[in-house]
């Protein structure tokens, strides 16, 4: 609170960039962890909340005769511009919301002081929930060719990994400890993903410290004992997802890639996936072409082209595309890497996967992929994220383009999902907001030093809890594109703007509902329907015994009561569409004089409520329909090619 200069604003304006008209004055509100924006609509009390964590900046622009214009950006892609009456104002709103988007240490972010309505019992539960070993366990882990390794047990051999890593059987400590001293960070080769049908795995590391000519002995074991572990495969690749030209570069800083002659029985492949500078700089301009107040449809292309966001989104999808196949079509087991194993690496990987088993297309299985490729191996979320004031070098969209993949992946086969677009959504806005502990920190080491488990809530909890907002309608687990890999295409032609995430907040510019939104609106209306339904043949029955007890009460003992009166001529009787409900309608001949003398003698009103609906009624609604006509009644000879028919038969 002590960085609020002043906490309310009164006639502040919130501009809508699209339309003019549809600017809303209020107050503005600032509080420790949220800007509230409440406008002064008598009828209605409408709030827009801000979390200051999900700022990513402040701009004061130049004030006009109107105010003084104040524009917010965030990490979720909403943007809003204020215009404050007072310039003075505007000056202390901006250094306050600079300095409470920017904080200095973890004790001042939001999973600090989030406090929901929970005891600690279940608060506890909620970490429980997930466990990246029972993922493990699932593929087959530990077996005879892959064991749990505790050299890393206190982060002392890469402080940057997790504890428990999986490894080769054959590879002894020393051989796992000389590996680390030759890569980069400590980050030696570790298993990511292991198929028990073919024995192929996914490692990753980071790049060796080779120069032009260093080698290392226990590396080159280490390669041998990965391959050694696939019995069915006699050589491995090794998966450079950086271009060549950058991987070239770092030999020079005593770094860069592994030397073929070197290493026995593997096939290196680099990849082409761009830096975390060119990414974030991509991206701006992408958003940049986004914030455009009414651009035409070639201005929006050509902005988007030049971006080249969906250029890299493939590069990133063509490369986990690759190792998917080398795994599950040639039985290869793959190593992978970038310069320190942390960013492309958990990029293709986790796409791979996604792509190779279908567990990881599920809810569970997309939370536990995350938490596993990304959280436990050391995704430096804090610094590319900016959830603390730091370098604004160190900021990148790393894992916005990991899940824009999996959304891409999601167009091409929308059966083949159980989680929807909201999902992917729901999980980008939470790795930013800093309201759940998951995404705190740089690594493992660091998270556990700062008490997450003990102090903060879990996200996936909470996910699955509300699992119901987030399940695809269309998906079909036996469904044959569900089952085993995935194959895309990555034609550019494939490739999608996801408005659905960038410009989510901009409801004014042309209709955006998805036909995810669209199934999910029938669902709940049908639902709706049904229990409408429902509450309604209760209400009948309920009638019916209440009638039903009151008529029997009422009739003598030695009085059976009767339905039907008989018919001297049975055979010439009428047909059931001459009557409703006992009233004589249109009958296709001239009744005799007899005929009019059947009549309803039931003294069961239930039972000719039941007639009444056997005869006349909307099953489906079951709802009485006393209209029937026969046959031959005014509507029976309309016009069948008439609008009221078409209407009516729709």
């Amino acid at each position: 609170m002590e960085h609020i200069l002043l906490p309310k604003v009164e006639n502040v304006r919130l501009l809508d960039r699209v339309s003019p008209k549809r600017t809303r004055v209020g107050t503005l509100y600032l509080t420790a962890t949220h800007s509230i924006f409440v406008e002064n609509e008598a009828q209605e009390r409408k709030e827009t909340w801000v979390l200051h964590s999900l700022v990513c900046s402040v701009e004061k622009q130049t004030a006009t005769a109107t105010g003084c214009p104040l524009l917010i950006r965030c990490k979720n892609f909403q943007v809003l511009h204020f215009s404050v009456p007072r310039e003075s104002d505007c000056h202390d709103v901006h250094l306050s919301l600079q300095r409470l988007s920017q904080p200095e240490s973890y004790e001042e972010l939001y999973c600090f002081s989030f406090k929901p309505n929970v005891d600690e019992e279940e608060r506890q539960q909620e970490w429980a929930f997930l466990d990246v070993r029972a993922d493990y366990s699932r593929m087959g882990l530990p077996n005879a060719q892959w064991k749990l390794s505790l050299v890393n047990r206190h982060y002392k051999v890469s402080n940057t990994y997790p504890a428990d890593l999986f490894v080769p059987e054959s590879a002894t400590p020393p051989v796992v400890a000389g590996s680390s001293k030759f890569r980069s960070r400590g980050r030696f080769p570790a298993l990511s993903y292991y198929s028990k049908e073919n024995h192929a795995a996914i490692c990753r590391s980071s790049q060796p410290l080779s120069g032009f000519s260093a080698r290392c002995l226990e590396d080159e074991q280490m390669l041998e004992a990965i391959l050694r572990s696939n019995p069915r495969s006699d050589f491995m690749y090794v998966v450079d997802t950086r271009p060549k030209l950058n991987a070239i570069a770092n030999r020079a800083a005593g770094k860069g890639y592994e030397k073929e002659d070197n290493y026995s029985n593997i096939k290196f492949q680099f990849m082409g996936i761009e830096n975390i500078h060119v990414m974030r700089n991509s991206q701006q301009k992408m958003l940049e072409v986004c914030e455009l107040r009414s651009p035409s449809m070639s201005d929006f292309l050509e902005g988007l082209e030049n971006s080249g966001w969906l250029k890299h989104i493939k590069a990133v999808l063509d490369a986990g595309i690759f190792i998917a196949k080398a795994v599950a079509e040639e039985g290869a087991s793959v190593l992978v890497h970038c310069s320190d194993g942390w960013d492309r690496t958990a990029q293709v990987c986790s796409v791979a996967c996604v792509v190779l088993d279908p567990y990881y297309r599920t809810l569970k299985g997309l939370m536990v992929l995350i938490e596993k490729d990304w959280v436990s191996f050391g995704h430096k979320f804090s610094h590319r994220c900016n959830h603390l004031v730091g370098d604004p070098k160190e900021v990148s969209p790393v894992i916005d383009q990991f899940l824009e993949c999996v959304w891409q992946l999601m167009e091409q086969f929308p059966c083949a999902f159980e989680y929807n677009e909201r999902f992917l959504i729901t999980i980008h806005s939470h790795i930013y907001s800093c309201q759940y502990g998951n995404f705190i920190g740089n690594n493992q080491c660091e998270r556990t030093e700062l008490g997450l488990r003990e102090r903060t809530h879990s996200l996936w909890s909470y996910l699955w809890m509300n699992r119901a907002d987030y399940i695809n309608p269309l998906y079909r687990p036996d469904h044959s594109q569900t089952q085993g890999l995935l194959r895309p295409s990555t034609a550019p032609y494939c490739f999608k703007f996801w408005r659905g995430l960038y410009n989510r907040f901009d409801h004014g510019m042309h209709p955006r509902q998805s036909v995810d939104d669209y199934l999910r609106a029938i669902q709940e209306e049908t639902q709706q329907l049904e229990e409408l339904l429902a509450s309604h043949k209760q209400k009948i029955s309920e009638l019916e015994q209440e009638q039903c007890s009151v008529t029997w009460k009422a009739t003598p003992f030695d009085q059976t009561p009767t339905l039907w009166a008989p018919h001297p001529d049975l055979d010439s009787a009428n047909t059931p569409q001459d009557y409703t409900g006992g009233f004589i309608a249109n009958s296709p001949h001239t009744p005799k004089a007899a005929d009019t003398s059947l009549i309803f003698l039931s003294q069961d009103p239930g039972l000719k409520a039941a007639s009444i609906l056997s005869n006349g009624s909307d099953q489906e609604s079951g709802i009485a329909d006393l209209s029937c006509r026969s046959p031959l009644s005014e509507d029976s000879v309309r016009d069948p090619d008439s609008d009221e028919a078409a209407y009516s038969a729709a």
